[in-house]
Parts: C-alpha cells; structure tokens; sequence
C-alpha cells in the first residue's frame, strides 16, 4: 500500500515523501518584492516537505493585489529569490515558485501611478482588501484587450523563466482563488464575447495559452497547474464548474504538465476532484476540503488513491518539520492568524521544532 511518506518521482524529480507545502500569502517582502532573509530561512525550515509551493509571487508589476508580496519580473528580484531556493536545497528540499497574477483582486494604491487592476471583462468584486492606506472597495478593473492577453501571457512566460534563473526546480501556475486566469474561468466574472468569452473553449483560453507557453519555455517536466473548481473567493460565481474543468484538465493533459494541484473549496466537490485526477495522467496533488487546517486524517487520502501528494497550509505553516510530526501522529503547534499576514520573524520563522528549536 502506497503511503504519504513513500517517495515520488515528480516528472524526473524524486520527491522524498508525498506531504506538500501549499502555497500561502505571508507579505513579508520588501516594498520592492524582493523575498529576504527571512524569507530563506523560513523555507529552508520547511525543507523536509516532499515538495514546497511558494507564495502566490507576481509576474508584472500589475500582477500585484497585496502589500509585500513578492515578484519575479526583474533581475533584483531573481537575485534575492536565488538565496531562498540555495537555502532550501542545501537542506535538501525541493521548490516551486507560484506564479499569481491577482487581476482585479487589488486596488490601484499598490500599484505606480497611473497603473490600474486589470480583469477579464469590467466587472468589480465584492469587498476590500487591505492596503497601506487601510481597507479599500475593489474597483471596476480594465478589461484587458487581445493585444494585452498576449503580452498578460508573455508575462508568465518571462516570470517562468526568471524562476529557473532563480533556481527554482520548476513553478505552479495559479489558476484558482479568483485569481486572474480564475476570472476568465467563471462566468460570473467573465463577460466577454470574444474568443475569451462565453463558451467553455472560449472561456479556458487563457489559461490554456498560458500553460502552452510556459511549458515551451521551460519544460512540461517544470510546470505545474493550480486550480480550485466552484471556489467562490474573489467574489467567483461558478454554478456549474464541471463542464469548465473537464474541459480545462482535457486541454491541459496531453501538455505532459509535471503536476495538477487541485483546491477544494468545500466537500461537495469531491466527486469532481476525483473525475478530475482520473482524467489527468500526471501527478495529481490536492488541498483536500476541510473545516479547520488540514490535518493527519487528510494522509488517507494518498493510501485511497484520492491524490498522490496532500497539501497542508497552515499546518505547515505552524509546523516546520510538519512531515516529522505526521509520521509520528504530533504533537502540533497551533497557527497563530495574527501573525499571518506581514510583520517579522514572529509567527514566521519562530515555531519550534520538536526538538524546541526554531
């Protein structure tokens, strides 16, 4: 019987166990999105994982939709995450860069002046998000042209590319949370009546294309895909997500994509995810469903053949020899949410190991 601690081969890299750090927001970069030291230390501490996802890091500078979050859009910014990934593989860890571009998800006080949110039709979400200046209403984001998808694509492209030169072992392409490509997924947010819009063909398009350009420029064996089916963050409307996604893994299979990454928004979606892992031939990942952080019930998961890899996140978060601890069944620290998000050291790189140290 296959368990979350055997090893894997991911597209021609071995991963060690099956227990994967999820990507999680933590804007703790500098107002210039260059990662830190802090930053290195804190995945270096989380080496032991079979494979570690980054935080969601911006491939433009219009990508951007939080304080301090990090980029790989220019040479500063692949110099600082070149000793995140040294530190992560000298402890013998494994490391993809997330790659979010947060669309209308933003407002334009993170962006230089001038720069507005972009999205796929012209269309606000419901709700604020925090910015230096306080809590902000999302805006009515600038629907991006044919000309501006094609560029939006060169982007990733680009991003991807700077990842390897950062030394990444490969990067997860965000596709989910009401994200960008997320937004030209779901009708609720897709208006469009191009060749973008209105149909399922249409409306996976972007996501496709970007997937098609960035296995080209990097390899299939470096890419993986995010995607979270019915996920009403961002203010997403997907009534009916199975026709989109059944269609989107069939358009993405035959790519030979080093991984699908698949969130759950809630339970009802299982049937889905399990259509979905049996249509996609590659190595499947899932963020299972859950009322609290994910926890040890979720290695099932891997002996039932739901998934190959199981994706913690805050657990991890809390945990940073989080494999150790599930083996031997805890004990396990507790998340704090008043450090999630931004600030220093604490709640970040000072959760003790079993052995009481950081």
């Amino acid at each position: 019987m296959t368990t979350a601690f055997d090893p894997i081969d991911l597209a021609g890299t071995l991963l060690p166990n099956r227990v994967a750090m999820a990507p999680m927001t933590r804007s703790r970069a500098t107002d210039d999105g260059l990662p830190t030291a802090l930053t290195a230390e804190y995945y270096a501490q989380r080496a032991s994982a079979g494979l570690i996802v980054t935080e969601g890091i911006q491939p433009s500078v219009v990508g951007q939709g939080y304080p301090n979050t990090p980029g790989l859009h220019s040479d500063e910014q692949v110099a600082a995450w070149r000793g995140v990934t040294d530190a992560v593989h000298s402890a013998g860890g494994r490391i993809f860069a997330q790659l979010m571009h947060t669309g209308r998800i933003g407002h334009p006080v993170l962006l230089p002046e001038g720069m507005v949110n972009v999205g796929a039709s012209p269309v606000a979400a419901r709700g604020q998000v925090f910015t230096g200046a306080g809590m902000k209403d999302f805006v009515v984001p600038h629907e991006l042209t044919a000309a501006e998808l094609r560029a939006t694509v060169g982007d990733f492209v680009s991003a991807a590319r700077n990842a390897i030169r950062a030394g990444f072992d490969g990067v997860e392409l965000h596709g989910a949370n009401g994200y960008l490509i997320h937004q030209f997924l779901a009708p609720g947010s897709n208006h469009r009546s191009d060749a973008y819009g209105g149909s399922v063909e249409n409306r996976i398009r972007l996501a496709v294309e970007t997937a098609e350009a960035v296995t080209a420029a990097i390899g299939a064996e470096r890419t993986g895909y995010r995607l979270s089916p019915g996920n009403p963050l961002g203010d997403i409307h997907e009534p009916d997500p199975e026709p989109t996604y059944t269609a989107l893994v069939a358009a993405l299979e035959p790519l030979g994509l080093a991984y699908l990454h698949v969130m759950e928004a809630s339970s009802e979606i299982r049937e889905l995810t399990l259509a979905l892992r049996k249509r996609f031939g590659g190595v499947f990942v899932l963020c299972p469903a859950s009322e609290g952080p994910t926890g040890p019930d979720a290695l099932a998961l891997v002996e039932e053949g739901v998934t190959d890899l199981v994706a913690y996140g805050r657990l991890f978060l809390a945990n940073p020899d989080l494999p150790r601890r599930l083996r031997q069944g805890g004990p396990f620290n507790a998340p704090d949410r008043r450090t999630f998000y931004g600030g220093g050291a604490k709640g970040y790189t000072d959760y003790p190991r079993l052995n009481g140290r950081a």
